[in-house]
């Protein structure tokens, strides 16, 4: 089965950085976009960055100039480094991929990991 597994969260200081990783395992035969995505206590999840299989970025305006996505498609990993880190980037983060399964298929499914803590402090 496939599974996607974030680590490198914790707890760092206003202004100090943190650097997430994601790695994907199982029966995968093609990774199409990876993204990270946020959700804080009582708000909705959130876009935070997404990077297309040929390593074009997006980012989300607040994290604009601080974040940086990456993936390695051999590994398949997908990492996201912050900088300049906020009390409001205080969220659990949670990495997403678009995969195929198999080559025999034209189906694409989307996963989700099990998401890892993020607190910044005042």
């Amino acid at each position: 089965q496939v599974q996607l597994v974030e680590s490198g969260g914790g707890l760092v200081q206003a202004g100090g950085s943190l650097s997430l990783s994601c790695a994907a395992s199982g029966a995968i035969f093609t990774i199409n976009t990876m993204g990270w995505y946020r959700q804080a206590p009582g708000k909705q999840r959130e876009l935070v960055a997404t990077i297309t299989s040929g390593g074009t970025p997006t980012y989300a305006d607040s994290v604009k100039g601080r974040f940086t996505i990456s993936r390695d498609n051999a590994k398949k990993t997908v990492n996201l480094q912050m900088s300049s880190l906020k009390p409001e980037d205080t969220a659990v983060y949670y990495c997403n991929a678009d995969l195929r399964r198999s080559r025999f298929e034209g189906n694409w499914y989307n996963y989700w990991g099990q998401g890892t803590q993020v607190t910044v402090s005042s």
